[in-house]
């Protein structure tokens, strides 16, 4: 389905301090809040570039979401030929209409698109190169400590490790939560197969990774406390520091709390932009609540 994004610009992150642009480690470019008229529009937990720039997004409905970002200078202006569609189980019908409909996380990396499900448990892949939307889900091998994550708590966050990283080539998956004060996280194929943990920080949960271009880690995480207070943290791990067996922290890139321009961030993604500089995307899911905002925001990595 093609629909049409409307878009309203972010400039200030933090509107009581408008003239601010850094923040920790990260300078803010700015943002967008987006809405269509499509009821299928939102609840939006991963996201990805393709190889042709386009962005990827995907909902925790179980729906691609394609566009061309619009861009002057360093800010995003709005989301052009925007194409909303079903992701395919490997029969052809809608994975909505399957056990595996509750997709989470996103990532695209050699012409494939990986999908983390949760409540099941699945890692899908999709050869988007050649198919794009309409390609049909397959299902990976994963290892079995993954199928006894909480059902609620599944894999939240996902990656294809680069050239530069000790596991290079192994896909990189987080559960959102296993524990009070750890979370699990695995290397699934490549050189290195393994199991990792992340320390759990400060009542954050992980809602998404991307990994930079020589190998280090960034990871997206969420805090939520009931009925009003929201959180993002974004915390960088070096690449050295990713192997089997190791149990990983690493340094808050940034934080920020109800006084920015934030909702319930789940997606990132990394790009280069027009100057080299390495770019995070950020989006948010909506929950399709009338009371939630979908936001797609976006920080230079400050040297």
């Amino acid at each position: 389905m093609r629909l049409d994004i409307e878009a309203h610009r972010i400039d200030a992150f933090r509107p009581g301090d408008p003239d601010r642009r850094r923040f920790g480690d990260l300078t803010f470019l700015g943002g967008l809040k987006l809405s269509a008229s499509y009821e299928g529009f939102g609840g939006f937990s991963s996201l990805d570039y393709a190889g042709d720039g386009r962005l990827v997004a995907i909902s925790d409905a179980a729906e691609w979401l394609v566009a061309r970002p619009l861009r002057e200078g360093d800010h995003v202006v709005g989301l052009a030929e925007a194409v909303m569609a079903p992701m395919l189980a490997g029969n052809g019908e809608p994975l909505a209409a399957t056990p595996a409909y509750d997709t989470e996380s996103l990532t695209i990396a050699g012409g494939t698109a990986y999908v983390g499900v949760e409540r099941v448990h699945q890692i899908l892949s999709f050869d988007w190169a050649r198919s794009g939307i309409a390609a049909r889900a397959r299902q990976l091998a994963v290892p079995a400590e993954v199928r006894h994550l909480r059902r609620n708590r599944g894999l939240e966050a996902l990656g294809v490790a680069p050239q530069g990283s000790p596991v290079a080539g192994a896909i990189v998956a987080i559960a959102e939560r296993s524990g009070e004060d750890e979370t699990a996280g695995f290397m699934i194929g490549g050189r290195r197969p393994g199991r990792f943990t992340l320390r759990r920080r400060d009542g954050f949960d992980v809602t998404d990774l991307a990994f930079l271009p020589g190998g280090d880690l960034v990871v997206l995480e969420r805090r939520y406390v009931p009925p009003f207070s929201i959180g993002m943290r974004i915390r960088h791990i070096e690449a050295r520091a990713l192997v089997p067996g190791a149990t990983l922290d690493g340094t808050r890139l940034i934080e920020a709390d109800n006084g920015c321009e934030i909702d319930n961030m789940e997606g990132l993604a990394v790009r280069r932009g027009a100057g080299g500089e390495i770019v995070l995307t950020l989006i948010s899911d909506d929950n399709f609540s009338m009371l939630q905002r979908t936001l797609l925001l976006e920080f230079a990595l400050t040297p």
